[in-house]
């Protein structure tokens, strides 16, 4: 299964076939409707629509389009009517205009004050505006939508399998760092330890041999032991490749990825951290610095992951 991405973008038109018949017979050109979805990251799926009035009655479909295949993001559908595919006007039937003579007679009867149709409302609604109500004229925009939402989504595949690589050459490289620094670790207990006792001998010798040379000797041992316990890393660099080994997995499983991979972020920034405050040498410190860069810049990318 792949990995998404919830920064995306898509848009397409699609023309409305035209089925009202003008005064001469001939079918009319209805126009057509645009549409574009983008999205950004968020922690949730947040919809939102902006659509020309006429098209608002199908806002509760689009909305449950875009549910069925969408889980995380801020996404933003906007669509709009387009202009008529010639330049002529539709050209309203007789019937269509007794119609509306009829009813603005009746309405100017029930209400004397009210205005009169003028030319261009005529031509409004004569010409189409309203197409979106029939059910051919809705299934058009319904296939527009499922068109967008498809290139949408396999825009989001493209980006997110390019975050999936990112991530991974992190992976390979946040490795590379933790077997330079499975070298260091005995080397640095064992250094630090000597340094302990040096030091423990030095203050024996200020002291006067006020205490056995014996019982010094065994002192300095058990507390250079857990002094060395306390600046061992080994057990970090563990769950550190352990956490590793999991994130390839997620990437490689697909699908709604992005919170675990975040929670994995998260373990893998504690160890880092860990690493770098139990660094008994310098180049273990650099190791620790150089692992938080690296997790920080995949923090970064998992942020876009659904």
């Amino acid at each position: 299964m792949s990995v998404y991405s919830m920064t995306g973008y898509a848009s397409g038109q699609q023309a409305l076939a035209g089925d009202a018949e003008g005064g001469s017979g001939a079918k009319n050109a209805r126009g057509g409707v645009g549409m574009e979805l983008r999205s950004v990251n968020s922690r949730f799926l947040d919809l939102s629509f902006r659509l020309a009035d006429e098209l608002r009655p199908h806002e509760p479909a689009l909305r449950e389009l875009l549910g069925q295949r969408l889980r995380r993001g801020k996404v933003e559908l906007r669509a709009w009517l387009q202009g008529q595919a010639d330049d002529a006007l539709a050209e309203p039937s007789p019937r269509l205009l007794q119609r509306l003579a009829t009813l603005e007679d009746q309405v100017c009867n029930w209400l004397p004050q009210a205005t009169r149709l003028s030319v261009a409302e005529v031509l409004r609604l004569a010409g189409g505006t309203d197409s979106l109500s029939d059910e051919a004229a809705a299934e058009t925009l319904r296939a527009l939508a499922r068109r967008v939402l498809d290139d949408f989504v396999a825009a989001r595949e493209r980006e997110g399998a390019r975050l999936a690589r990112l991530i991974g050459e992190r992976v390979t490289q946040l490795r590379a760092l933790a077997r330079a620094a499975e070298p260091l670790v005995p080397q640095a207990v064992q250094a630090q330890k000597q340094r302990f006792l040096d030091r423990w001998r030095e203050a024996l010798a200020s002291g006067e041999g006020q205490i056995g040379a014996e019982a010094a000797q065994e002192r300095a041992l058990a507390e250079a032991t857990a002094y060395a316990i306390r600046i061992d890393v080994a057990e970090e660099l563990g769950r550190l490749a352990a956490h590793l080994d999991e994130i390839e997995a997620v990437l490689h499983q697909g699908g709604e990825t992005g919170k675990r991979l975040d929670f994995l972020i998260q373990e893998l920034h504690r160890e880092a951290n860990t690493l770098g405050s139990k660094a008994a040498v310098l180049e273990l410190t650099r190791i620790s610095v150089d692992m938080k860069v690296l997790i920080e810049q995949m923090r970064e990318q998992v942020q876009n992951i659904e």
